[in-house]
């Protein structure tokens, strides 16, 4: 289970660079009520497949309310998010507004 949690940080941090603790939470939790189903008698493909299905749906929802960050403000108001730190938000601005989106 361990070994699954840090793989998902890993590839999510690979892939996005953020939402490694997301990911972590959403992993051992998955691991945790995968395990608690499986030991009540459930069937582990069933299991798998009921997964499989749940992040097509979450993630074409997902899709569906993304929103493009184009303007210089909304780009400082993401990255202060991302980063925690407004400031360092209107430096990522900035610096991209330089050399371009």
């Amino acid at each position: 289970g361990a070994e699954l949690v840090k793989e998902v940080a890993k590839k999510t941090d690979d892939v996005a660079g953020d939402g490694t603790t997301t990911a972590t939470v959403l992993a051992q939790a998955l691991v945790r009520e995968g395990l608690r189903n499986v030991a009540a008698g459930a069937n582990p493909l069933g299991l798998k497949r009921g997964i499989e299905k749940a992040v097509e749906k979450v993630t074409e929802t997902l899709l569906k309310s993304a929103k493009e960050v184009e303007t210089k403000e909304q780009i400082a108001a993401t990255a202060g998010i991302s980063a925690g730190d407004q400031s360092i938000g209107d430096l990522i601005a900035e610096a991209m507004d330089k050399v371009g989106n």
